[in-house]
């Protein structure tokens, strides 16, 4: 969950006026819906090292942003949902704006990558700079920590083994696969190994192809500008 505390830092600076970009730098893996949210700097989507919350293993496992979404409105929070409208392909990228209250100086943003079992793309309290501009951030691939990295066709339910496939996802991953494994090493949220992935669309250890669907980060790049 979201942390608490949201009274520490705020009224502290200025409400902004931001268009965001984020592309997705990949060759052949696919962005579920994005959530973009400016909130109080003593706020975190998710923490490296630490355990998931239930709406990040939505997020991470199914692309389900409702309940991240829900946890950051709550928390008076400026937010867009899904500004590309569905899957964001690789290559593509899509542009938003965010107008922030006072207080709302930290910037985060998370979607699922697809194929992966819980993989996702994560700017976590980026601070707004004051000054109007345009900056540049890259984005790791981050494991969520709650599924085994099995690389096998599934469901996308929390907590069920396998990878969502939606279209347009069919046909560009393989199936049969018996698993790269059936073990989580790391329960907590942690820089993502990457695909392993076989050359065997039918069989094999892994629904993923070895060369169109792994990847080595950044995954993303965010372009922010900030208007006077």
């Amino acid at each position: 969950m979201v942390a608490t505390g949201l009274t520490a830092l705020s009224g502290f600076s200025q409400a902004a006026e931001l268009e965001i970009t984020v592309q997705n730098l990949t060759r052949g893996i696919y962005f579920t819906p994005i959530l973009i949210t400016a909130h109080s700097p003593d706020q975190q989507l998710f923490n490296v090292g630490e355990a998931a919350s239930t709406e990040l293993q939505a997020m991470a496992e199914g692309g389900d942003i409702s309940g991240l979404e829900t946890a950051v409105d709550a928390l008076s929070a400026d937010t867009v949902a899904n500004p590309a409208g569905g899957l964001l392909m690789p290559t593509a990228a899509t542009t938003t704006t965010l107008s922030t209250m006072d207080g709302n100086t930290a910037l985060s943003i998370v979607a699922m990558m697809l194929p992966t079992n819980d993989g996702f793309i994560g700017l976590n309290s980026w601070m707004i700079p004051e000054a109007p501009g345009t900056y540049t951030v890259y984005l790791n691939a981050y494991d969520a920590g709650t599924e085994a990295n099995d690389e096998i066709r599934g469901g996308g339910a929390p907590g069920a083994p396998g990878l969502p496939v939606p279209p347009p996802l069919e046909d560009l991953v393989g199936n049969g696969g018996s698993g790269v494994t059936s073990e989580m090493t790391n329960a907590t949220v942690h820089i993502h190994p990457g695909n392993l992935g076989d050359d065997e669309a039918a069989g094999g250890m892994s629904d993923i192809s070895n060369t169109v669907q792994r990847w080595l980060n950044p995954v993303a790049m965010v372009t922010v500008t900030v208007s006077e």
